[in-house]
């Protein structure tokens, strides 16, 4: 038998030093853009910034009151406590889109609609979560709960009055929009 042939050794092929980049003409209208972080503090002093704000405030008093109790054993302020804290969230992410501008720099996006959907389906959602939060309070559940859980039933129908005016000014602007 005869011994294997070793296998030959080629010598290294030289390396190519070029490198070509791509991008698409949105990441590069995204990345000129969003260069310089733009900051509205005008956006706080409209009658929408400041529902936005209200809503953020007494949203948070809405779902911490129920939260400091044992909400848990009754399946009413549970879905009070989704869409409270729900809204409060996405609240929260739309006030920080409006105060940086990031809308103007995802013109994809039709805004007007999004806030007019998010508005209204808030409005929607948080005045039937009220209705349930004050149909629920009663003394004969738990008496120890019962002034939080009133509490949280009044800020629950103030915040469901200022996502209605949301509402409203969300229309206007979204017909606007669309008569153009």
């Amino acid at each position: 038998m005869e011994p294997p042939v070793p296998p030959q050794e080629h010598p290294p092929r030289p390396r190519s030093h070029t490198v070509t980049t791509t991008s698409s003409s949105f990441t590069a209208n995204l990345s000129a853009s969003s260069s310089t972080l733009a900051y509205d503090k005008e956006f706080l002093r409209t009658v929408p910034g400041l529902l936005m704000v209200t809503e953020i405030v007494l949203g948070l008093l809405v779902w911490t009151l129920i939260a400091g109790t044992e909400y848990f054993l009754y399946p009413a302020f549970g879905w009070v406590m989704f869409v409270a804290v729900f809204y409060w969230v996405l609240t929260v992410f739309f006030l920080i889109i409006y105060m940086t501008m990031t809308y103007t720099r995802i013109p994809q996006v039709p805004w007007t609609m999004v806030g007019l959907c998010f508005n209204g389906s808030a409005f929607v959602l948080y005045l039937i979560a009220a209705i349930v939060d004050a149909s629920s309070v009663t003394k004969d559940l738990d008496s120890h709960n019962y002034n939080s859980w009133a509490a949280s039933s009044f800020f629950a129908f103030v915040v469901t009055s200022c996502y209605a005016g949301n509402t409203y000014f969300s229309f206007i602007s979204w017909r606007s929009r669309t008569l153009q």
